[in-house]
């Protein structure tokens, strides 16, 4: 291989490729990435697919359009792995049938979240469901950089508690 060959994509091409798409996510051989090429992320277990989908669903099981997608991916990212992605795979194909059940290509082609959801709700029993739903609890939540999104300032024990940290200054009551 010279020094000039290119063993993937650039960054000048993926940012092409993904303008050009106008999809929610880029996925290629490995990869998964934002279509601004704001984040991407590397996969090792999982389809870049699956990836790209579990994105997608810990987004519409707890949307919140002020947090960044890239909180998401770190939240899903511990799916990642030879231990569970027999069982993720499997479940994002069930997700993936419900989609083509009511005429879309999969979940990810679903346009309008409104059907992304009622998706969800048919599947919310299931054991797949519970372990995204309940492992972005912690995942999502639990990351200090998504705190201040929420106007959460974190622990207040180590700082003398809340009591004289704005405990009472809620000035639009």
């Amino acid at each position: 291989m010279t020094k000039h060959e290119n063993r993937g994509l650039s960054r000048r091409q993926l940012l092409s490729h993904s303008i050009a798409a106008g999809a929610a996510f880029m996925v290629g051989a490995g990869f998964v990435a934002a279509p601004d090429a704001a984040w991407a992320t590397e996969v090792v277990a999982l389809q870049p697919e699956t990836m790209a989908t579990l994105v997608q669903m810990a987004r519409d099981i707890y949307p919140h359009d002020h947090v960044p997608t890239e909180f998401y991916v770190i939240a899903v990212k511990g799916y990642d792995t030879a231990e569970t992605a027999a069982e993720i795979e499997a479940g994002v194909a069930a997700l993936n049938g419900a989609a083509q059940g009511m005429g879309h290509a999969n979940y990810l082609a679903m346009g309008w979240e409104r059907d992304r959801v009622d998706v969800l709700r048919g599947m919310e029993q299931s054991a797949f469901f519970q372990k995204i739903r309940g492992g972005l609890v912690t995942g999502l939540y639990n990351q200090k950089a998504v705190w201040p999104l929420f106007g959460y300032e974190g622990e207040s024990f180590s700082k003398g508690g809340y009591i004289d940290r704005g405990f009472n200054d809620i000035a639009w009551l």
